[in-house]
């Protein structure tokens, strides 16, 4: 069985302190039920009221790393399911309610709230809640043992998921699944223009803010204690650092810096970001050296996220909204020096920073993000220079989409070659012990102490 999920982050938690308990409870059990019918979180959060967002998003990230434990329970004690928004504060409350190390509220709590909440919104339900909770309560051991019988609710993910990563991770699928459910720590970049890790590790210790740098692999990430607003952050405002996972850092410096025989990317040298929304890792790269970067997304209104970001660190960048796989609507020739692939993938390597995401695909998903994964592999491969180098990166732990999918490209492409760079390319898995273990047939590469995400880099260079 997965690890139980810890309680709320204290940021999160603090913020949601001056807003009712029944209120957030409400929101949370629509944002759980908009899931459930397919749509994204995020999407969700940025429609809602700014004043609930931090607690309803704290609190959703809670029910979501339960989801399938709370649809257990709730077919268990009502197998005929209520209506939908009855349905949303069951499951809501059922989560916070199932037995974990450090519940973020007390039981009668939550189960006050949550009759509050239904007697609110719908007033005849009020009764029937409180009896299904407190039934829940009564016979909470044996309800939760029964439930757990069955894997997708013992470890809180889909079956097909569950069986891809027994698959794929025969000797890992257990603890990945469990880090899976954990909160992660919140990780910063700090912008190598202004600084370095331990220069801002001492800068955050005199604001108050315990922090450490995560080390050599990723120079300029820095791990703090516990999450923090962003603007609480000093230098945030004026593009001294930045919020980004450890993992997903490891890109630019793969792509900038001289790694198993490839030299220091030069000056000026033409880079491609194929794939650049949100813009972390095109604002990274530049962060590295002064390139002439043509930074690609096919989707217009997240470019404008890439802007957003470089402008507040006062970076510059060619932008535009166009598909990488048909260069002939964007391409104008001149051969690029190196080009950065993130590519379009399962998300299934940060599954514990966005906990809708095990809800939101589905197993057929994966063999449509392959295809494009391919289809843009070789649309980008022919305008790379010889002598280029391009990086591919994922941020999922499937192999399809990671070394299956690099080892399907280097036998089509003969003057492509692999290098390879021992702790950050191949599979990096979101685990929280630093045992570099490698399995049968794959790369596997060392996480230090749960600070990365799952990813999947190759560093390949054209002859």
């Amino acid at each position: 069985m997965s690890t139980p999920p810890t309680s709320l982050p204290s940021s999160a938690s603090s913020a949601s302190q001056s807003v009712p308990l029944q209120r957030l409870i409400a929101q949370v059990a629509d944002a759980v039920q908009a899931v459930r019918a397919g749509r994204s979180l995020t999407e969700v959060l940025a429609r809602g009221a700014p004043e609930l967002r931090p607690g309803t998003q704290a609190l959703s990230f809670y029910v979501l790393r339960l989801l399938a434990s709370a649809e257990g329970a709730r077919a268990l004690l009502a197998p005929k399911a209520p209506p939908p928004k009855v349905e949303g504060l069951l499951l809501c409350a059922l989560a916070l309610l199932w037995p974990t190390d450090e519940p973020p509220y007390d039981a009668h709590t939550v189960v006050d709230q949550t009759v509050s909440a239904a007697r609110r919104r719908l007033p005849a339900s009020a009764g029937f809640v409180n009896a299904v909770l407190r039934r829940f309560l009564r016979e909470r051991e044996t309800l939760v043992a029964a439930v757990t019988a069955d894997p997708v609710a013992a470890f809180n993910h889909p079956s097909w998921w569950i069986a891809r990563l027994q698959q794929d991770w025969p000797g890992h699928w257990q603890a990945i699944l469990a880090a899976n459910n954990l909160h992660p720590p919140m990780t910063l970049r700090v912008n190598a223009q202004h600084g370095d890790a331990a220069t801002y590790v001492q800068r955050l210790a005199g604001a108050g803010i315990a922090a450490q740098a995560v080390g050599p692999r990723a120079p300029q990430a820095v791990v703090l204690a516990r999450a923090v607003p962003v603007t609480a952050l000093p230098g945030f405002a004026a593009g001294e650092v930045s919020v980004q996972d450890a993992a997903a850092q490891l890109a630019a410096d793969l792509l900038v810096n001289p790694h198993a025989g490839l030299p220091k990317l030069a000056e000026h040298s033409r880079v491609l970001d194929a794939c650049s929304a949100p813009g972390g890792k095109t604002a990274h790269v530049l962060e590295l050296g002064d390139f002439d970067m043509l930074a690609l997304d096919s989707d217009a209104k997240r470019l404008q996220r890439v802007q957003d970001t470089l402008q507040r660190l006062r970076l510059r960048a060619t932008l535009k909204a166009a598909d990488g796989r048909q260069p002939k609507s964007w391409w104008h020739g001149q051969a690029f020096d190196a080009i950065l692939l993130d590519a379009p993938c399962s998300a299934s390597g940060i599954v514990r920073r966005h906990p809708d995401v095990r809800w939101l695909r589905r197993e057929s998903d994966i063999a449509q993000l392959t295809a494009i994964q391919a289809e843009l592999l070789e649309a980008l491969w022919p305008l790379l220079r010889p002598g280029g180098r391009m990086v591919y990166a994922t941020c999922s732990i499937f192999k399809a989409e990671g070394q299956d999918q690099i080892d399907a490209f280097l036998q089509r492409h003969g003057d492509a070659k692999a290098h390879d760079v021992t702790g950050v390319t191949g599979h990096l898995l979101p685990l929280t012990d630093n045992a570099r273990q490698a399995e049968a047939g794959s790369a596997l590469s060392s996480n230090d102490e749960g600070r990365f995400d799952g990813f999947y880099y190759a560093l390949l260079s054209k002859s």
